[in-house]
């Protein structure tokens, strides 16, 4: 049989086995023990955490005839076929590859179709952020009115790229990365398992480089295994990791320590010629340093790692000061964010070393920082102060005389100010509405009305609200608003406008307006304008009031004529007044 990585002939098959994660497995046991099975999931975290792991065992507990406490049997039949990827009822879809409007509506389809064998269909889709802005769209659609017997999964490692649309309708759980600690333990069951002789050291240095992910603990294990003659040892894990040796940070701590500049920049020379990748060698620095802080402060937190240090490391923790130590923690960070975004890291570390063996000052008293010429400024600027307070006492009089006058001339521009730019009412729109406006297209309209505004967001059906429809013609709609306020904003407003036009094409067939919005105080002198046959708008949005242009002579058939077309473009909003 063909060699398998160990990450994949350690695979956990049952909620038990997940490194790390007892909080997330928990929850999902007593779940399918209480017959609470969620129509979706969501598994976020970092990588090698037990995301997809978890998601297959899942699929096997649902579906598993024998299961017991929510776990699968890995006996029978269908746990069997899951396990080897061969249950067509369990789809596992990677959305880098398949991230289409396409691939989303072909699941959407066979989600429609009954389990075959099994007793739920799980659909597990790998790296969902990969999906396209379509494909969410098409996937919401089938997460919103969920088919029975069917089970999502979505694992991703970048939740913050998924719409908040669909994590709102699975049930999240975020995996963590797993402690050094339970990943050594992990690595020394399975060399046991697999009757290979180890240190215990090299198994931290592994976990340590894994940066909480199983699968890489287990990849960069291989190697070692690989690497090793028999037995893995501590060097083994440095050499196969590229950490640093003791003997080299003793080094190099020892050159800074003595403000040795020129043999710190040797040492980093040397470790980078070695093969050391920036990257961890700085990594490797800060545990240092950070173990030298608590052997001096908690000695016992590092009872498992004692046995390890060296007289030079014990030495070093006695005689460099806490603060020493805070400065250097703080330079070998900010390097380690600066490299990130570079591609000459060597230059970073340079200066960052020459930084690391520069005399300090953060632990001088403020007292022994100041000197005799720092004595002598601080005296001038004392005089300066003072004779900057005189000025300003004068200042201040002056103006005090001077405030009455400036009022009046404040007063005087406040009254010449023109006035605040009003809403520019759309006449020519409102007028083409009002050419071919009938009283069914109105009708219509008001009947949806209600529907429209519940079909809303709260803050845009608040808007809505205060408005009512005046005109509609086949083409167009006059809504007015009752504060002017509110109608320059949604007229401005796109999103608002997409969404009443939206949902009124989806209530009313065929219907798809151009809408105008005006002012409830506007609208009367429009529709006498209308009225009257003032067929071209003035461009000013400020209206004075209509004008009796009428002769007491006025033909009696045109104004029955303009009674008449009242009456069939408004209904009842047109009244009719006997003079």
């Amino acid at each position: 049989m063909a060699y398998q990585a160990l990450y994949r002939v350690w695979r956990s098959q049952r909620f038990d086995d997940v490194i790390g994660q007892q909080a997330i497995t928990q929850t999902l046991k007593n779940a399918i023990t209480q017959n609470q099975i969620s129509h979706a999931y969501l598994f976020t975290g970092p990588r090698g955490t037990g995301k997809t792991s978890a998601a297959k065992i899942l699929a096997k507990a649902v579906n598993c005839p024998n299961s017991q406490d929510g776990e699968p049997c890995n006996e029978c039949e269908i746990c069997r076929s899951i396990t080897e990827g061969t249950q067509e009822d369990v789809v596992e879809i990677d959305a880098a590859s398949n991230n289409g409007v396409e691939e989303i509506r072909q699941l959407r389809e066979r989600a429609n179709y009954a389990p075959t064998q099994a007793q739920y269909k799980v659909y597990i889709i790998d790296e969902v952020h990969m999906l396209s802005t379509g494909a969410f769209n098409a996937l919401l659609k089938t997460l919103e009115e969920p088919k029975k017997n069917v089970v999502f999964i979505l694992a991703t490692t970048e939740p913050h790229k998924i719409p908040a649309t669909i994590i709102s309708r699975t049930q999240r759980f975020d995996f963590k990365r797993i402690a050094t600690k339970d990943i050594v333990e992990h690595l020394a069951y399975i060399l046991e398992k697999s009757e290979i002789d180890f240190a215990d050291e090299a198994l931290n240095v592994i976990a340590q480089a894994a940066e909480g992910g199983m699968r890489d603990s287990l990849s960069i294990l291989d190697q070692a295994i690989s690497f090793s003659n028999g037995t893995i040892t501590l060097q083994d894990a440095l050499e196969v990791t590229g950490s640093l040796t003791y003997d080299m940070m003793d080094r190099f701590i020892t050159a800074c320590k003595q403000k040795n500049t020129a043999d710190c920049l040797q040492l980093l020379d040397e470790m980078l010629a070695s093969g050391k990748e920036a990257r961890r060698l700085l990594e490797n620095l800060l545990v240092y340093c950070r173990d030298l802080l608590i052997y001096q402060k908690a000695p016992q937190l590092l009872a498992e790692k004692a046995q390890h240090f060296t007289e030079t490391f014990k030495q070093s923790a006695t005689e460099i000061s806490a603060q020493q130590i805070y400065d250097w923690i703080y330079i070998l960070n900010e390097t380690q964010n600066e490299i990130r975004f570079t591609t000459s890291p060597r230059i970073y570390l340079e200066v960052a070393v020459v930084k690391l063996a520069e005399e300090t000052t953060s632990e001088s008293t403020p007292a022994d920082s100041f000197s005799s010429t720092d004595s002598q400024e601080i005296a001038q600027l004392k005089e300066q102060v003072t004779e900057l307070q005189k000025e300003v006492s004068q200042l201040k009089k002056q103006s005090e005389q001077t405030q009455p006058q400036a009022q009046v001339q404040t007063q005087q521009n406040k009254e010449k100010k023109p006035a605040a730019t009003q809403y520019r009412v759309p006449k020519k729109r409102v007028f083409k509405v009002l050419q071919e406006a009938t009283k069914k297209e109105l009708a219509n309209v008001k009947d949806v009305w209600e529907d429209l505004l519940a079909s809303l967001s709260v803050t845009q059906k608040a808007m809505l609200r205060a408005s009512q429809p005046k005109a509609a013609s086949p083409n167009g709609l006059v809504i007015a608003f009752d504060y002017e306020i509110i109608c320059k904003k949604a007229a401005n407003d796109q999103d608002f406008i997409l969404a009443v036009q939206n949902n009124i094409s989806r209530m009313i067939s065929g219907y798809a307006p151009d809408l105008v919005y005006i002012t409830n105080e506007s609208w009367p002198v429009l529709r006498q304008e209308f009225l009257s046959g003032q067929d071209e708008p003035a461009e000013e949005s400020e209206f004075a009031e209509a004008e009796e242009t009428e002769n007491e002579e006025t033909d009696e058939k045109k104004e029955d004529l303009v009674v008449s077309k009242a009456q069939d473009l408004f209904g009842e909003l047109a009244t009719i007044k006997e003079d």
